[in-house]
């Protein structure tokens, strides 16, 4: 019987999906991890660790992570594949797209001369 909560449903399963794949890459942007087992996802993600790990394993057979666990621990553990890397960073571009777009009267142009100054009057996209 599936939970209450709807955890189950397709939606639900691919939104989780979506979440592993953002979570992994900001832990490896950010450097505080290069893999991950299913516990370690729980704290950011409210699924139970037994779902997550289903869902590792899912992202393991479309080729977005690779397990990489020896026989020395108990706890499977994750990383993402270079393809991994390319889709949970779309996927956290396009969830954080709103929070990282430029300010008012920000360049976004990495090669404006602005960003060579630090100076907002040399804008060429602000006159």
């Amino acid at each position: 019987m599936p939970p209450p909560d709807g955890t189950d449903s397709p939606d639900a399963q691919l939104a989780a999906r979506d979440e592993i794949l953002q979570i992994m890459y900001w832990l490896r942007g950010e450097g505080l991890a290069k893999d991950v087992a299913a516990k370690d996802l729980t704290r950011w993600i409210s699924v139970d660790a037994m779902q997550i790990h289903s869902l590792l394993v899912d992202l393991a057979e479309a080729k977005l992570v690779e397990n990489i666990s020896s026989g020395q621990t108990s706890a499977a553990r994750f990383r993402l594949t270079d393809s991994g890397v390319k889709e949970g960073g779309r996927r956290f571009a396009d969830e954080f797209a709103e929070l990282t777009k430029p300010g008012h009267y920000e360049c976004s142009d990495p090669n404006c001369e602005c960003r060579r100054t630090g100076n907002p009057a040399d804008c060429v996209h602000q006159h």
